[in-house]
């Protein structure tokens, strides 16, 4: 009887050790995940490796979001997709505080199985619910360049989406005057004023000439500053028509 008494004594005494030990484990360990909690808003790492990283607003609302190819974000409008397809545009692509595309920074560059080649960057900033309208952009087409600042005008309404829905359904139609005519008051919503004008461009063109194309509210350049391939320097003033009415200097030097 006293064997065994003892024996149940030892047990209660392990099981105090063991209690008292489990229990120290597991402050111990409540701190520990405590202290991470904490230290959750600060990540310091020396290399990261992702296919997508999304700057988010307190409320889960897109800021920024970096990707590659495959995980690039479809256009949002107002947080909605407004039907263009995302996994096409590697980059950083920017939202404005109403989850609403408002630019970005992306780029390109492939050759196809013929030798050809593309490649492209666009970094842009996008006027209120309408498209880019302050870009830089380089466009290569298997050596046709074109490189650049672009200042653009665009409408106030209707709102970009509208506007693309617009415009892609009256393509669909069949061709002929109507379709034609439709099309014209899309892009010259209001007597005949463009729904989006290029105003400035400052860059390189196609023919290797360095030019500043200064433009009307239409987008007909009326005057531009050249210097072309071969060095020479000109300054040409045109009408609304697009003819040149004066040149500097205003006859040729051999």
């Amino acid at each position: 009887m006293t064997d065994g008494l003892e024996k149940v004594k030892k047990q209660i005494r392990f099981l105090s050790v063991y209690a008292a030990f489990s229990s120290m484990l597991l402050i111990f360990a409540l701190f520990l995940i405590f202290r991470m909690e904490k230290q959750t808003d600060k990540l310091s790492v020396e290399e990261l490796t992702a296919k997508r990283i999304n700057i988010i607003e307190p409320n889960g609302q897109y800021r920024m979001i970096l990707s590659n190819k495959e995980k690039s974000p479809e256009n949002l409008f107002y947080g909605k997709p407004i039907g263009i397809p995302g996994g096409n545009r590697p980059g950083i692509i920017f939202f404005n505080d109403e989850a609403t595309e408002c630019g970005g920074l992306v780029f390109s560059g492939r050759k196809d199985s013929s030798g050809k080649y593309f490649a492209s960057g666009h970094f842009s900033f996008d006027q209120y619910n309408q498209n880019q309208v302050l870009y830089f952009q380089y466009l290569d087409d298997n050596g046709d360049k074109k490189t650049g600042l672009y200042v653009d005008d665009w409408h106030n309404s209707p709102t970009f989406p509208e506007f693309r829905n617009q415009y892609k359904a009256t393509e669909k139609l069949p061709a002929g005057p109507d379709r034609d005519l439709r099309l014209k008051q899309l892009m010259e919503p209001l007597n005949g004023d463009p729904a989006f004008a290029h105003r400035v461009f400052i860059g390189k063109d196609t023919d290797k000439s360095a030019l500043i194309n200064l433009a009307d509210k239409k987008g007909k350049t009326r005057i531009q500053l050249i210097v072309d391939s071969a060095g020479a320097a000109k300054i040409n003033f045109f009408d609304s028509a697009g003819k040149v009415v004066y040149s500097l200097p205003d006859k040729e030097y051999h």
